[in-house]
């Protein structure tokens, strides 16, 4: 089966995620907290989404890597920001649960110093996750 059409679903999926985080936030900071609850379970939910669409794509390819024929600062600009990218997406998972439980358990002070920490980084690895697809797969120059 080919699964092709996936990084485009998982660039879309991440996008969605960025504008939940960001209406999330402000939520959030409005006092709002039944919508602000709401709309980060949208956003668990979506990057959960991503998350298993995303190893399905992988598999489905032998866990190969596309590459980017790049070279000089731009390769290594890619680079830089595909290596924070995965390594801070690998936090991502354990914050969000580690929110969603402190809030249900209506540790809200706790919950508020968290996600002074992993909102930005949860932010910040939906939109590269959106550049980086950019990159891959539109602006890629031809390989050598």
């Amino acid at each position: 089966m080919d699964l092709g059409f996936l990084p485009a679903v998982n660039a879309a999926l991440n996008a969605t995620a960025t504008v939940l985080l960001v209406r999330g936030r402000r939520l959030a900071r409005a006092g709002a907290r039944e919508a602000h609850r709401r709309t980060m379970l949208a956003a668990f939910a979506v990057s959960s989404a991503f998350l298993v669409l995303y190893v399905a794509h992988k598999a489905s390819r032998g866990f190969v890597n596309t590459p980017f024929h790049a070279v000089g600062f731009a390769k290594a600009a890619y680079l830089v920001l595909l290596f924070t990218h995965v390594t801070l997406a690998a936090t991502v998972p354990f914050f969000a649960i580690a929110l969603i439980t402190l809030a249900a358990r209506d540790r809200v002070a706790t919950h508020r110093r968290v996600a002074r920490i992993a909102w930005p980084i949860w932010i910040y690895v939906s939109v590269t996750g959106v550049v980086i697809y950019v990159l891959l797969y539109h602006l890629n120059p031809a390989s050598a």
